[in-house]
């Protein structure tokens, strides 16, 4: 939906490999009545209000393999974040089953680890709602 008219759509790797950009992923969270904002790096983690946050999406540097051989090419990927029962799960697609990250403050040593790594990027998953009042953050 996002390029009709391309013969090859601009919004995926070439190699068909996934890989979607950013406009993907904005444009399936609109289509579930939620947003995604970016976070700002320089913020304290501490100001989020977790209770109203569905999830986190991290863009990270990831190595390219084909097969066994990692490539010394680096690229974007995306990992997901979700709390189920009030825990916090790594849902990489790269894992072979989710990993356990832990309660609040294991989250939050979770993205600030991604964070202080260099290149990253942490985009909060919250209801349209809550992106329009900014109730995703303490008020300091």
């Amino acid at each position: 939906r996002l390029a009709p008219d391309a013969r090859l759509n601009p919004h995926r790797s070439v190699l068909g490999t996934g890989n979607y950009d950013v406009n993907v992923i904005m444009a399936a969270l609109h289509s579930l009545d939620l947003a995604a904002v970016w976070w700002d790096k320089r913020s304290p983690l501490e100001q989020l209000v977790l209770s109203r946050i569905h999830g986190f999406i991290v863009n990270v540097p990831s190595n390219v393999a084909l097969g066994f051989v990692t490539l010394p090419v680096r690229r974007k990927h995306w990992i997901a974040v979700r709390q189920v029962g009030g825990v916090y799960y790594n849902l990489d697609s790269k894992l072979k089953a989710p990993d356990c990250v832990g309660g609040e403050g294991e989250l939050r040593a979770f993205l600030q680890g991604f964070l202080s790594q260099g290149p990253c990027e942490v985009l909060l998953v919250v209801s349209r709602a809550v992106e329009e009042t900014g109730a995703w953050l303490n008020p300091e």
